[in-house]
């Protein structure tokens, strides 16, 4: 049996009118499935469901918030990250009509918040990870200003200085560099 607190329970809904919710979790980082998180604080939810304006529709409204160590994509350095935020998902039931794998649908910009669903149960646990998934930068940096590592030796160029030479740039673009350097004789 679900434990009631720890899952959305869209009959209760039915039943009982709107109904709020709010959990605490341990994650560990390897449930995300991202290289770049190192480790995952407590993850609290809080949220409140209710019936939607549609046909077996229940919208919930809520916020999150966990705090991360994660390895900036630039460095490699470890950093704490925090985030925090509201969010608003409408539940639709997921439609009988079996679609080919590879059909390709477009989603709507009004209909983004949409999840469909099969089952009439949501563990708090699924919304609060995909929210922190949501949440997780692309490409994560303890500092936009972060310098990186040296492609050639590794440094930390945040760190230290390197010794190697900067490259002149990409072989593939040194004929135009030659018309270029032409072009420039030409005018003087």
């Amino acid at each position: 049996m679900l434990d009631p607190r720890d899952t959305i329970l869209f009959d209760e809904i039915d039943e009982n009118g709107p109904q709020s919710y709010s959990r605490t979790f341990s994650i560990p980082a390897e449930d995300l499935r991202r290289d770049e998180v190192i480790g995952v604080g407590p993850v609290s939810i809080t949220a409140n469901a209710r019936k939607g304006e549609l046909p077996g529709e229940y919208v919930v409204d809520g916020s999150f918030g966990f705090t991360a160590d994660m390895s900036c994509s630039r460095c490699l350095e470890p950093y704490p990250f925090a985030s925090s935020a509201d969010f608003h998902v409408r539940f639709e039931p997921r439609s009988e009509t079996p679609r080919k794998l590879d059909e390709e649908v477009e989603i709507p910009p009004d209909e983004l918040d949409v999840e469909f669903y099969m089952e009439r149960a949501i563990p708090l646990r699924h919304l609060a990870l995909e929210q922190i998934q949501l949440s997780i930068p692309m490409k994560p940096l303890c500092d936009e200003s972060c310098l990186g590592l040296c492609p050639r030796c590794g440094a930390n160029r945040n760190r230290e200085s390197c010794t190697c030479e900067e490259p002149m740039g990409d072989e593939r673009w040194g004929t135009l560099r030659e018309i270029q350097a032409r072009m420039k004789k030409r005018e003087s």
